[in-house]
């Protein structure tokens, strides 16, 4: 399979090419999110809240596989734009391999960790009970998410988007199938609430790895997996953590935020707990949808790089910029416009939907100028830099601690919710002086 077009198409339809099957998944993805939360709310409000104190650890543990997978993107890529197949082929060796090491330390560790983490912000033993239970099902499927990340990212690399695309869907559409049948009970098969919701998860994310597996198998790639001493490169190696390390930290740096966030509101009541969980399965519709086009720019942007084609890196990224206001825009007319309706879907206590509301119209200010950051920390990954693409996410997520804490101490409950536009707007500036001080570009 030829990679030229990366390097040769004119840059809108090559990267709206390269980023809508990647935005329909992420609308997909984002969809099995909410119905999962949608039927859990169907239980108990005590149900959806201990899965909102699971979130931040799901989300740290996803960190891991997907940061990860982004360093084997950057990698592959960009030894596939300078010509270099050999070492194309050992990037994605090795990641394949510790992706799966990653799975199985994962899920040691999240296990041991969830009991004693649960009980630091919630003294209900039901919620306490639905966590444990809910936890302790969904990280036994650590290492499909990891390895199937890992080949998701390693077919997005040789611009192979739709084969990604269709396999992520295929553990979506699974998901969506089996959540009200195992929580809910059907036939034979007996009601198991929030366990439900867990196996349907972990079920989704094997049936995924299994579909690229197969397509891996049968599908002739430009790289290709040999286990040898020849590819098992230390340098290579090394080159996949220096990306996806920062990258882990900038996609796990919300789970800090969400249990710091956790720790600010639960003084006020428990309800806004809720809505915080609530909110973070609602912007995953609008934030993995803008992330649809980071994944499709991020190998057009290494191999262009690794050929040595700024003026085109340039014009990507200007292309990135426009699409992903314009997803953000819409998220935000979303979020004004529709708020109840939206927090409706997940409560029906009266109070929890006008303070959600509230919450939502506050937040959703921050969303277009979001795009900047999260597009160029994006483009940083794609050159292989992690670290500025790390500080960015620093700014993002570690700085809004501090905003937060001042502004609850003017505003009360709404200063935090403010905490995010204004966050927002440092981590833009911040991100567009990095770009321009980078001499990359």
């Amino acid at each position: 399979m030829d990679q030229n077009f990366m390097k040769e198409r004119p840059i809108f339809p090559l990267v709206t090419a390269m980023s809508l099957p990647m935005v329909l998944s992420m609308l997909v993805n984002a969809l099995y999110n909410i119905v999962d939360s949608y039927f859990v709310a169907k239980i108990s409000e005590e149900a959806m809240t201990a899965l909102s104190l699971v979130f931040p650890v799901q989300n740290a543990a996803t960190a891991v596989g997907v940061g990860f997978g982004i360093g084997i993107n950057a990698a592959s890529a960009f030894f596939l734009g300078a010509g270099d197949k050999k070492k194309a082929d050992s990037v994605i060796t090795q990641g394949i391999v510790l992706s799966g090491v990653h799975g199985i330390l994962l899920t040691i560790s999240c296990m041991a960790f969830m009991p004693g983490f649960l009980k630091l912000f919630t003294e209900d033993p039901q919620v306490i009970r639905d966590g444990i239970a809910y936890s302790g099902i969904v990280f036994l499927f650590s290492t499909a998410l990891t390895a199937g990340v890992a080949f998701e990212k390693i077919f997005q690399a040789v611009g192979m988007m739709k084969v990604s695309m269709a396999c992520m869907l295929v553990g979506c559409v699974v998901n969506i199938v089996l959540d009200p049948i195992l929580i809910f009970g059907a036939g034979p098969l007996p009601s198991m609430g929030v366990r439900g919701a867990a196996l349907a998860t972990g079920i989704g994310q094997a049936a995924s790895l299994m579909a690229y597996i197969i397509v891996f198998v049968r599908k002739p790639l430009p790289v290709r997996f040999r286990l040898s001493r020849e590819v098992m490169r230390e340098k290579v190696c090394r080159r996949i953590y220096l990306v996806g390390i920062p990258a882990t930290l900038n996609i796990g740096l919300p789970s800090l935020l969400i249990t710091a966030l956790n720790g600010m509101l639960a003084p006020f009541s428990q309800m806004y707990v809720l809505i915080l969980g609530i909110y973070y399965k609602l912007q995953t519709f609008i934030y993995l949808t803008a992330n649809g086009i980071v994944q499709g720019i991020r190998p057009l942007v290494g191999f262009n790089y690794g050929a040595g084609r700024g003026d085109r890196v340039k014009g990507i990224l200007k292309v990135a910029l426009g699409l992903g206001a314009a997803i953000m825009a819409l998220g935000t007319v979303l979020c004004m416009v529709f708020p109840e309706m939206l927090m409706g879907l997940f409560s029906e206590n009266p109070r929890t939907v006008g303070e959600g509301a509230k919450a939502l119209r506050i937040i959703s200010c921050g969303f277009v100028v979001s795009t900047v950051s999260v597009i160029i920390s994006g483009t940083f990954e794609g050159l292989g830099r992690g670290l500025p693409s790390l500080a960015i996410s620093l700014i993002r997520y570690v700085a809004f601690i501090p905003v937060a804490f001042v502004l609850r101490g003017f505003f009360g409950v709404e200063g935090i919710w403010s905490g995010f536009a204004v966050t927002e707007v440092l981590a833009a500036a911040a991100s567009l002086f990095m770009l321009k001080r980078s001499r990359i570009l």
